[in-house]
């Protein structure tokens, strides 16, 4: 409110989930939202890259079909080298996590969209369901031996019940890292664009930009600074992703 009377722009207003349609259901609000909205964008403009972009599939690739090539190949690179050739079943679902929360954070991008990353609810929806997912498969595959794993080997007895209380809760944790991670990097490097995007902004409409050769500085720090940001939107994805595969050989081989 302070930000408002003051003229200045709220730098969390970008966060606000809107309603767009009203749904409620047996008590629960299950409205259709801004958030909502720019998921089903994500999933959609997947569904183009990988489905259109092979559409006769050329000799020499489109610059769509050499995006979509290089994309599938870099994770299924990452799912080799991280759990081996027995995670190449997973790979479907590794590919479209990392493609869903890179679009996501893509999207977050373009001015006036809306971060659906930035939300933690959304990042630890995801985390959960891998951290199930990947507990799932070990017990599947290894049974009451699965609890092996929180037993680290070549210890003394005497330290042996603490190690193992440390692991378990190290193995808890880690749906909250995993989505937190996420959540407070796109969080906190969106809040910040906005703060600095509003003083460069405020700069140049006043005029103060072009007062001397030096004016032209926070101009340019801006647009690094957003160059910084795209990068991190695709880090974020790209750990969220390989953190995934070292969850998931954890699970297979019990290391």
């Amino acid at each position: 409110m302070a930000a408002e009377k003051s003229g200045a722009p709220d730098p969390m207003h970008q966060f606000n989930i809107v309603e767009l349609i009203d749904i409620e259901l047996f008590g629960l609000n299950l409205s259709f939202t801004n958030s909502s909205l720019f998921m089903v964008f994500s999933v959609a403009l997947i569904i183009f890259l990988t489905l259109f972009s092979f559409n006769g599939r050329a000799t020499i690739p489109t610059r769509l079909q050499s995006v979509a090539e290089l994309s599938y190949e870099f994770v299924a690179k990452m799912v080799r080298d991280n759990v081996g050739d027995e995670g190449q079943k997973y790979f479907p679902f590794i590919f479209c996590l990392f493609m869903f929360v890179l679009f996501c954070n893509m999207l977050g991008m373009i001015p006036y969209t809306f971060t659906v990353t930035s939300h933690i609810i959304v990042t630890f929806a995801l985390a959960i369901v891998i951290f199930f997912g990947v507990t799932l498969i070990g017990f599947i595959m290894h049974g009451i031996k699965f609890f092996n794993f929180f037993v680290p080997s070549g210890v003394p007895k005497a330290l042996l019940p603490l190690l193992v209380v440390i692991e378990v809760i190290s193995y808890l944790t880690r749906p909250v890292s995993l989505s937190v991670r996420l959540f407070a990097n796109m969080m906190a490097g969106h809040t910040m664009l906005k703060v600095f995007g509003f003083f460069v902004a405020g700069m140049f409409f006043s005029g103060n930009l072009f007062i001397s050769p030096l004016g032209i500085a926070p101009l340019a720090f801006i647009v690094a600074f957003t160059g910084l940001e795209i990068l991190v939107a695709f880090l974020q994805a790209y750990v969220f992703a390989i953190l995934t595969c070292i969850y998931l050989n954890d699970s297979i081989h019990m290391h």
